[in-house]
């Protein structure tokens, strides 16, 4: 009979790529799971003196009679691998992670058009796929942040609702630019692709690389066939990232980079509660001045409807009454204007105004509306230097973290607004789309 091999010693044999260690009792059960990038280095740490005295591993140690491994592609696979066994196997001193959710968990949605794969704490109840729980949030991230760039998928909280076309104009956030997402937010990408990408990903998670490199073959020589070459291409990239996710190195390395979306429910519930409004800024409008050459000044008004842009209420004004360069003149006329009009007409007026600048050009909207005798909506201006916010009745502005909805949806409004109006040449070519209100 072949004499048990101290696991001190078998350790020493493991290779030194990525996988993951299973630790055995005398019985031959498995009594802890880890993961490892270097699977020598890590399983040998835990037969030292440190290990045998350390608070964390002091019960572990005594109780290992055998150990065993699982060679992985790379330390993604080993940290997947690792959430799989411990979910299945439930080891005695992975107990903590069984059922305490306070760990990291992968999620994705299942009960959207344009499913999210989200990292959470919380895990919902119903409609999601869960994957976890996870030992390291910060590897979770990372991870994510990997995947990302193969699959990309969005990680953001926007209800985005295929076929509404005021998704048309929203504006995609760092990620899409970077390639990362393919951003379902502006309907870059149709519902079922969008969904196949989610399949991909799901594979994979589950362990089914093979598969799943097995289809995607498939998949780009059936798309070359039809002619298709832009799709085959995209998933001839996302393959060569597949097999290439051994050679990424580190996770540490790959934490997704800062991102703050706009999510426009937020981002309005989040001015209601600052602005102290009545109802959500449903309807928000802002207005920015633009000069031209030969001091020729227009204005542009945008409009947000939901916190999207709602490019039909887009208006363009050339101003009429001022003479040479006057910010504060050439507001109080389009203002003027603007809500003049509304008023005559009978028409509500925007849930909250923005305008573009800072204390002056605010007093100067309020002025245009008391000439004309009417109650101002709520009204707010946005200085771009400082990202200061003024609102009336305020002495000094106020500062929003960079992180806030609230400021995130105004920034977006405003940067949309100052777009439109810098589009001064289709002016010129097309005089007929200035509103003489």
């Amino acid at each position: 009979m072949t004499e048990p091999v101290n696991p001190a010693d078998k350790v020493r044999t493991f290779p030194t790529s990525p996988g993951v260690y299973l630790m055995k009792d005398a019985a031959g059960r498995v009594i802890y799971v880890g993961k490892a990038v270097n699977l020598r280095s890590r399983a040998s740490s835990y037969f030292t003196k440190a290990a045998a005295i350390d608070r964390r591993t002091a019960d572990l140690v005594p109780a290992i009679r055998d150990i065993d491994f699982i060679e992985t592609d790379s330390e993604v696979d080993a940290l997947l691998m690792e959430a799989r066994l411990v979910k299945d196997v439930q080891p005695q001193f992975n107990q903590d992670l069984k059922d305490d959710k306070t760990f990291p968990y992968l999620e994705i949605t299942t009960r959207e058009d344009f499913p999210r794969v989200e990292f959470t704490r919380k895990p919902q109840p119903r409609g999601t796929k869960l994957y976890g729980p996870f030992t390291s949030a910060k590897k979770l991230r990372a991870t994510i942040g990997v995947l990302q760039k193969i699959f990309r998928f969005r990680t953001c909280s926007l209800d985005i609702v295929d076929g509404d076309e005021r998704w048309n104009w929203f504006r995609p956030c760092l990620l899409a630019s970077i390639n990362q997402c393919t951003a379902p937010c502006n309907l870059r990408i149709s519902k079922e692709d969008y969904r196949k990408d989610i399949e991909r990903l799901k594979l994979f998670l589950d362990g089914k690389k093979g598969t799943l490199l097995k289809e995607m073959k498939q998949e780009m020589e059936q798309a070359a066939t039809e002619l298709k070459f832009e799709k085959a291409a995209r998933i001839r990239d996302e393959l060569k990232a597949l097999e290439n996710l051994n050679l990424r190195g580190n996770l540490d390395d790959h934490v997704q980079p800062e991102v703050f979306p706009i999510d426009p429910k937020k981002g309005m519930a989040g001015l209601q509660k600052i602005l102290k409004l009545d109802d959500l800024p449903r309807r928000i409008e802002g207005v920015d001045i633009a000069h031209l050459g030969g001091g020729e000044t227009v204005a542009s008004l945008v409009q947000f409807i939901d916190g999207l842009p709602f490019k039909h209420g887009y208006k363009r004004y050339r101003i009429q009454t001022v003479e040479g360069v006057d910010d504060f003149a050439s507001i109080r006329e389009v203002v003027a204007r603007r809500i003049g009009r509304l008023s005559r007409e009978g028409e509500s007026f925007p849930d909250l105004l923005l305008i573009d600048g800072g204390k002056g050009q605010l007093n100067a909207a309020l002025e245009a509306m008391r000439t004309l005798g009417i109650k101002p909506p709520p009204t707010i201006s946005l200085a771009k230097q400082e990202e200061e916010i003024y609102i009336p009745g305020e002495a000094e502005p106020r500062r929003l973290s960079r992180h806030a909805y609230a400021l995130r949806l105004l920034q977006y409004v405003r940067d949309e607004a100052h777009r439109f109006a810098q589009h001064y040449h289709h002016m010129l070519r097309k005089k007929s789309t200035f509103d003489d209100e």
